[in-house]
């Protein structure tokens, strides 16, 4: 059998495509030329083979694409290849080409473990298409896998930072700068923006991260336990003191030590926390020992500390003292452009953590999820993604609601921006997916990503 240039090449490195990888099998030259065209016009990286075994060299469990291959060929034919995929990987998806005479045992073969079957002849979108949907699973899959890994080794996946908005960029660069220093750091967010992820992120950038990260939830904790809790006592202290307790803050020594909610602290507390972050001693309850401890506070807010201090319901010297470096986590609605990635992203955990398959939200579902305003904020949005991947309910099941705040004009071109971000995102950065999805001409979508700030880099893999 002849071969065609990517055979002639070798192993195709599945490197930067606009649409993902397919290898192409079919033994008939022009059915295989035909259909390597139509995949690459589509922004595929394709491996074309002319035999199954040619084709499994280029296979194994970590290979990001999808296979589509003739039933009828000589040698070994397109089941007994399905049945060699499936050994090695059952996750990697095999659309199957199959003449008009063996629809039915495609169907079977679907039964099997066959992602899909395209029946002779079919057009080149079809073909496109199946295959497009098969690589977004196939990444998925792969995804999910990784965040598995993670959590099997202990790391928590939602520590990463997602998001590509202005704001966010500014918040990591900011964490990068300060990480490795011992600067005490206070951050600002609305409830659900992610003020814990932000901590554990420094934390685990810092020189700090093999020691604890001790967090503690000021307005949980009640006020008779608070300053046991937080500052540990000796045995006889008080009432049903009946041993030493070491508190949060020496536990949180040589790591960091974490104070959600700290505008709920009782001000007696205050004066003693503020002495800590000053003399770097804590004096447990019941002794007159001072304990020197080594830790960095971070502290976290969703309340201005400087209007409460001046209502005199927070020390004015201890926001002062916190008050050096600032991190503030924008609210999910003043970064819309960041919904799509942090939805993917929440799906593919939960599919990792519910042991389900990742799903992919279809064009209608992206824009809703975009016409949001998320009150509940990251948090918010994570909860959707959890219904979305369990089949409770929809993606984002509440009306579309657009800010009162914008005029007519701003409000179709919010739209508008967030049509094209969905499109971008389902289609993983491909210009020519998002062109034909969104029905417009080439240069028309140029113009519109120049006008929003947007580039097609930006939702790449």
């Amino acid at each position: 059998m002849s071969q065609s240039r990517s055979e002639a090449a070798g192993p195709v490195d599945a490197g930067p495509a606009d649409a993902g990888s397919v290898i192409f099998v079919d033994d008939e030259r022009a059915v295989r030329l035909a259909g390597q065209q139509a995949l690459e016009l589509a922004g595929f990286e394709v491996t074309a083979c002319d035999g199954a075994e040619r084709a499994l060299r280029h296979i194994g469990r970590d290979w990001p694409g999808c296979l589509v291959t003739d039933v009828r060929m000589p040698q070994m034919d397109g089941l007994a290849l399905l049945a060699r995929v499936r050994e090695i990987d059952p996750d990697l998806p095999v659309i199957l080409i199959t003449g008009h005479g063996d629809v039915p045992m495609a169907v079977e073969a679907m039964r099997n473990g066959a992602y899909d079957f395209l029946e002779k002849p079919f057009p080149s979108d079809r073909l496109t298409e199946v295959a497009r949907r098969a690589v977004e699973k196939r990444r998925l899959v792969m995804e999910n896998r990784r965040l598995r890994a993670q959590i099997a080794g202990g790391v928590d996946p939602a520590e990463s930072i997602v998001g590509r908005t202005p704001g966010i960029e500014r918040l990591r660069t900011t964490i990068a700068a300060v990480a490795d220093t011992d600067a005490d750091v206070l951050v600002f967010g609305e409830t659900g923006t992610g003020k814990e992820m932000v901590a554990r992120a420094l934390h685990a950038a810092s020189g700090r991260r093999k020691n604890p990260f001790v967090a503690l939830n000021c307005g949980a904790m009640p006020e008779s336990i608070f300053e046991s809790e937080l500052f540990g006592h000796e045995a006889g202290a008080f009432t049903g003191a009946a041993k030493r307790r070491v508190g949060r803050i020496e536990h949180a020594g040589g790591g960091t030590l974490f104070l959600d909610e700290i505008e709920s602290m009782p001000l007696a507390l205050q004066v003693k926390l503020l002495r800590v972050i000053q003399e770097r001693v804590v004096e447990p309850l019941g002794s007159n020992e001072q304990v020197p401890v080594d830790l960095r506070v971070v502290a976290a807010t969703k309340s201005d500390l400087r209007q409460a201090a001046d209502a005199g319901k927070f020390r004015a010297d201890l926001y002062y003292r916190l008050n050096v470096v600032v991190l503030t986590i924008p609210p999910l609605r003043e970064r819309r452009d960041d919904i799509p990635l942090l939805f993917q992203h929440f799906v593919a955990q939960a599919a990792a953590r519910y042991n389900r398959e990742p799903r992919v939200p279809s064009r209608e579902q992206m824009q809703r999820l975009m016409g949001q305003d998320w009150p509940g904020n990251v948090r918010e949005l994570r909860n959707a993604a959890d219904r979305f991947v369990l089949g409770l309910e929809d993606a984002a099941p509440a009306p579309v609601t657009a800010p009162s705040a914008l005029s007519l004009a701003e409000q179709v071109d919010l739209y508008e921006k967030g049509l094209i971000q969905a499109e971008l995102a389902r289609h993983r950065g491909s210009v020519k997916a998002a062109i034909e999805a969104l029905n417009i001409p080439r240069k028309t979508f140029y113009d519109k990503l120049k006008r929003y700030g947007l580039s097609r880099d930006d939702f790449l893999d």
